[in-house]
């Protein structure tokens, strides 16, 4: 209650400045006559955003009052929200925030791919909510991108751990790791129900893996959350290591996930990896940059 106390008071103030900076001409309306401050009225705010005068003013003024995210979105539209604004309305609301299903981005800013290269030789990978891959080092490369996974040329890790032999998969203990990494995509998959690039990306990993099918229709939910998971590579062997989720600024649903060795032996095994890398088969960086390329043409940002 205390909260709600002192998020109303804000909400206001957010709205009357956000109504100050629009004007008239910025909604295609006439400037009118002897306006006491800059920006829009109340009642403009209102009938552009197709809501009552009345309700807009209580909102306006912080009272108790209910808001839908369909009305929210109306009023977010007329006072030209960017998204950050669109979500500071949303959370002083008390409504769920939900982002814009295009809001999502494919592609890594140059600054985040520094990020990641500067871990080697840590593994670190970016990752959207769907565990597409938007961006490797090349460690995470020498430990993932073994012949099997290049060929199957699909840049997602749960495309890959369903389809690729168990032989030639890097993930030790596959039966329990890889339904955990289900839940944790149908806990994002419940902020997409119904969008498009979702549902086929579920149905097309789900005719490629009876596998896949079977544990999705198990209905499993997880959070994202550190774990420790244990990988092979036929060079070192055996690695246990720990994985951290990062969130990124201004990259929705997006994170880098990077890899620590949960042991001096592992951590020992892992530099050797770097010491002895090489590139014994295609493609190379520029090759599996087409790869996710090729993908993301295919399967739209969800």
């Amino acid at each position: 209650m205390r909260t709600t106390q002192r998020r109303r008071p804000e909400l206001a103030a957010f709205l009357r400045s956000r109504r100050a900076r629009v004007t008239p001409a910025d909604v295609g309306m006439p400037p009118g006559l002897r306006r006491r401050t800059p920006g829009l009225r109340r009642e403009e705010v209102a009938q552009i955003s197709g809501v009552g005068v009345t309700w807009y003013t209580w909102l306006e003024q912080g009272r108790p009052i209910n808001a839908s995210a369909q009305v929210l979105d109306a009023v977010a539209r007329t006072l030209r929200l960017d998204p950050p604004e669109r979500e500071h309305l949303y959370r002083l609301a008390e409504v769920p925030f939900e982002p814009d299903p295009g809001s999502l981005t494919q592609t890594v800013a140059p600054e985040i791919q520094d990020v990641i290269d500067a871990l080697d030789p840590l593994p670190a990978v970016v990752y959207n909510s769907r565990y597409d891959v938007l961006a490797t080092n090349p460690a995470y490369r020498d430990l993932f991108l073994v012949p099997e996974t290049v060929r199957i040329g699909v840049p997602n890790v749960l495309w890959t751990l369903f389809t690729v032999s168990e032989e030639a998969c890097p993930v030790v203990h596959r039966e329990r790791e890889l339904p955990v990494m289900v839940a944790t995509l149908r806990s994002s998959y419940g902020r997409h129900v119904g969008e498009p690039a979702w549902e086929l990306f579920i149905r097309r990993l789900s005719a490629a893996s009876p596998h896949f099918a079977e544990v999705w229709a198990s209905g499993e939910v997880i959070p994202p959350g550190p774990r420790i998971k244990t990988f092979r590579h036929a060079a070192v062997g055996e690695l246990r290591m720990t994985s951290q989720s990062l969130s990124i600024d201004g990259m929705p649903e997006c994170r880098i996930v990077v890899y620590t060795p949960e042991s001096e032996e592992a951590r020992s095994r892992l530099e050797l990896l770097r010491k002895t890398r090489q590139r014994l088969w295609p493609p190379s960086d520029e090759g599996v940059a087409e790869i996710i390329r090729q993908w993301q043409t295919e399967n739209p940002a969800p």
